[in-house]
């Protein structure tokens, strides 16, 4: 397969739903699940009974969460709990509703770390690397951004600059969990978890559920609200330096710019036509690597880039207009496809970028993935 130019505009986005994000130890998994697939539903305005095709991430069991919601589709796939999987279920939700395997996608994503304390780390996840000091996520993104430093001059002042933006974006969002302005200074003297990484560059851990509903361009014609449209898709893995989980010494670049060339081929766009950055941040380094990786500054050059308030609501390149990860919620990538949607539908209020027509969301992990969407 050379790309996924065929699938263009073939398959829209017609419901998107979520709770509230938060502390939440009365309910579990299921209950937010649900949840957030009943405001999707109607959202869209479909009968529930119409969806025949369920995809779960982070929900224990696939089945049980079909017994809850009353359905029993003819095409399921559970994916792991791992953050990048938000991309990679949508770009097989497509896949599946343009072969006619099913004709309306639910798919569902709940987390509950907030509740059950979850770590992303230390014991939760032992390896090889533990006795060096590698025992999370946050150590390997430390590491890559240090390399950064090195090579390129880059300071902890420029990658403060993502963190603030993104608290400013998350002030003009209601339901944002993080909505207290920060500045610079609170950035540099935060708490330091893994140096030059400090508390501001981590991403929140909270309880919460999303739901995206997907069909075919021609079913999404007749329902509620007008369809937001799939336009591009890229993807590439990175697995030549897995052992070491989330590392990638050259900041996922060589299959970030495969994934730019196919996304942007696909969609008929570049960078200067992205209004609105939906971009995976688990941590603040990943936004300054996705931001090289897709061109929308040179190599090296996106600590400048950054510099400014290129990132805020009302910034040259509006980006994770919710707050995103490090301040509206942790939900893994499928709040900010949704926040993509309804930038595009009109519908963010006081946070909404105008005039807003082409939005992009981009996933650099060791499996990278990129979605363009449209209004229909």
């Amino acid at each position: 397969m050379s790309d996924f130019r065929a699938l263009k505009d073939k398959v829209a986005v017609v419901g998107v739903g979520n709770t509230r994000y938060g502390n939440f130890p009365e309910t579990d998994d299921y209950g937010l699940g649900a949840d957030a697939f009943r405001d999707a539903v109607a959202d869209c305005g479909i009968d529930k009974n119409e969806i025949d095709g369920l995809l779960v991430c982070r929900i224990p069991y696939y089945a049980r969460m079909g017994e809850i919601l009353g359905i029993s589709p003819r095409w399921t796939i559970p994916l792991p709990p791992h953050g990048r999987m938000a991309s990679m279920g949508i770009i097989e939700a497509v896949a599946a509703l343009e072969a006619g395997l099913c004709k309306y996608v639910a798919l569902i994503y709940a987390n509950i770390g907030r509740s059950r304390r979850v770590n992303y780390g230390g014991e939760e996840s032992p390896n090889i690397w533990d006795p060096w000091g590698y025992t999370s996520p946050g150590a390997a993104h430390a590491m890559m951004f240090q390399r950064h430093m090195a090579l390129y001059g880059t300071t902890t002042e420029q990658l403060a600059e993502v963190s603030v933006a993104f608290r400013h974006n998350a002030g003009l969002n209601p339901d944002a969990v993080m909505r207290k302005p920060i500045t610079i200074e609170d950035h540099e003297n935060a708490r330091p978890i893994v140096l030059p990484l400090r508390l501001l560059d981590y991403c929140l851990i909270n309880d919460g559920a999303v739901c995206m509903i997907l069909t075919t361009k021609e079913r999404a014609k007749d329902l509620k609200k007008p369809p937001v449209m799939i336009s591009g898709l890229g993807g590439r893995e990175a697995f030549a330096h897995a052992s070491l989980s989330n590392f990638e010494r050259d900041f996922f670049y060589p299959q970030l710019q495969e994934i730019a060339a196919e996304t942007y081929g696909m969609a008929g766009v570049g960078p200067s036509d992205i209004d609105a950055f939906m971009c995976y941040d688990n941590f603040s380094p990943t936004v300054l690597f996705s931001l090289e990786g897709l061109g929308f500054c040179g190599r090296g050059e996106s600590g400048s880039f950054v510099e400014g308030g290129t990132l805020k609501v009302g910034g040259k390149l509006p980006t994770n207009t919710d707050g995103g990860h490090l301040s509206n919620s942790y939900m893994q990538g499928w709040a900010l496809n949704v926040e993509a949607v309804r930038q595009l539908r009109g519908e963010c209020g006081e946070r909404q970028v105008p005039d807003c027509e082409v939005v992009q969301f981009i996933a650099a992990t060791p499996c990278s993935r990129s979605i363009i969407y449209t209004r229909g």
